[in-house]
């Protein structure tokens, strides 16, 4: 099945602008501007963080950085090897004196094309579990797990505890294609941000107990400060007028408000009331159960994809452990071996506590509309849909678990595009390694894009002009 909406004009221009060269350059400078990961002190050079701040700063610090068997220096920042049985989970009202199998039972891995039975001129995907903290070596020590230790600065960069730890509140709204609009001064509030989504979503009506799919690793593009780009898989129920809304997500996403870099980072997510209150990124909050010793939520993917070249992805698997009929605990479980790297406790939930209803695999952005005009933020590879494989970036081999743990094809399935001119999707089932996957992605404004690359080589060229002169 195909299904594709072309580009249009919306997000670009192909008007002709002849522009005096002091402008020229102007504009250059300005639109040229790439996101830059400022510190705290640089951000708010101009609004002092108030005493109580650093104060309530420092409190939820003592409470979410627990003491250390071993400290590693690493590109995520410093990560504590914490014991397993003390981590941050654990801290929790519905989880203290609970007792936890940390270790999952096996699950049916789900229906894949081996690399071997693969024909033709593919270049066959890698596994990007490769971490930056991996590359000097070290490990934590058996007993413990890592987690990327939390400093004043990552929080006073966020805004506020509440925007470190959560998704903006109006990535519920966008889901209901309730429209925010904001200011564009410096004091935006990241939780009004507009969200724009290329999603597949499966609403079965039976119970599901888990989703997988292959997810294509790349590095897009973050147009301005505060804006994030994601790719990832969601398990959701309930409704978010209700505020019973649950949801798991997982994947990829570069936001470099909430991780200090612009680079790929592997992310987790829950919440258990439409985004208000639960939840949180990573280990950011009580809740996520950390199990393995390697890899780590929240820490840099090393290995990304290039256009025409090595492609890497993250098999990924949410799953509920209904060997154990008492917890029914849902699992992550990432790599071709099912790698098991922790749990979301059920009881953390309420409509997801037993099933999930829907769940969804897509392409998500932030648009901060400055000026009025679309963002530059990139989705996937920056590439539309139609380019295809090693151009444009994919969720391959989608699968949905039922009631007696058994992975099927999705069924049920809807496209949502919410602006086709910026980021689009192609909807595919084929008999190869892809199986049923999907090509999704866009740039964002095209025509911002063309007119920072075209300024830049006008003045450019009128600096060589004037060089040439003055010889």
């Amino acid at each position: 099945m195909g299904y594709l909406l072309q580009w249009s004009r919306r997000c670009s221009s192909s008007s002709s602008v002849v522009l005096p060269l002091f402008l020229v350059f102007f504009l250059a400078i300005f639109l040229g501007k790439s996101v830059s990961v400022v510190s705290a002190l640089e951000y708010f050079k101009d609004k002092q963080a108030s005493s109580s701040t650093l104060e309530s700063i420092q409190k939820y610090l003592a409470e979410i950085n627990k003491p250390a068997v071993m400290s590693i220096e690493t590109p995520d920042g410093i990560i504590d090897c914490v014991d397993k049985w003390k981590q941050p989970a654990f801290d929790h009202p519905l989880l203290k004196n609970h007792s936890f199998q940390l270790v999952s039972p096996e699950v049916q891995r789900p229906m894949r094309t081996k690399v071997e039975e693969v024909k033709g001129d593919f270049n066959i995907p890698m596994e990007a579990l490769s971490q930056g903290w991996h590359k000097n070596g070290t490990r934590c020590p058996k007993g413990t797990v890592p987690i990327i230790r939390v400093t004043v600065e990552d929080v006073l960069r966020a805004g506020s505890i509440h925007n470190f730890q959560r998704k903006p509140q109006n990535t519920a709204l966008a889901a209901l294609n309730v429209n925010v609009s904001i200011s564009a001064d410096d004091d935006f509030n990241i939780n009004d941000l507009p969200h724009e989504y290329a999603v597949v979503q499966s609403k079965p009506g039976t119970p599901i107990h888990g989703v997988s799919a292959g997810i294509n690793v790349w590095n897009p593009h973050v147009g301005n400060e505060g804006e994030m780009s994601i790719s990832q898989i969601w398990v959701a129920s309930g409704q978010y007028q209700f505020g019973d809304l649950n949801t798991i997500e997982v994947g990829w996403q570069v936001y470099p408000r909430l991780y200090r870099d612009s680079k790929t980072h592997l992310f987790v997510y829950w919440t258990a009331d439409a985004y208000r209150s639960t939840g949180c990124y990573n280990l950011r909050c009580p809740g996520f159960v950390q199990v393995h010793e390697e890899i780590i939520v929240g820490s840099i993917l090393n290995l990304v994809s290039t256009k025409s070249g090595q492609q890497y992805e993250s098999l990924i698997q949410v799953y509920k452990d209904m060997a154990d009929r008492i917890t029914g605990d849902w699992w992550l479980a990432i790599g071709s071996e099912g790698t098991k790297v922790g749990f979301w406790p059920a009881s953390l939930f309420t409509t997801l506590k037993d099933s999930a209803e829907e769940v969804q695999w897509g392409g998500e952005i932030t648009d901060r509309k400055l000026d009025g005009a679309h963002t530059a933020t990139e989705m996937g590879s920056n590439r539309f849909a139609q380019e295809g494989y090693a151009k444009a970036s994919y969720f391959r081999q989608l699968n949905v678990m039922d009631s007696n743990n058994v992975y099927n094809l999705p069924t049920d399935t809807t496209i949502r595009i919410d602006n086709a001119n910026c980021y689009n999707l192609d909807l595919r089932y084929t008999l190869d390694f892809l199986g049923v996957h999907f090509f999704y992605g866009g740039p964002g404004n095209l025509f911002k894009i063309f007119i920072i690359s075209n300024l830049y080589l006008l003045f450019s060229f009128s600096l060589l002009k004037l060089n040439t002169a003055l010889l």
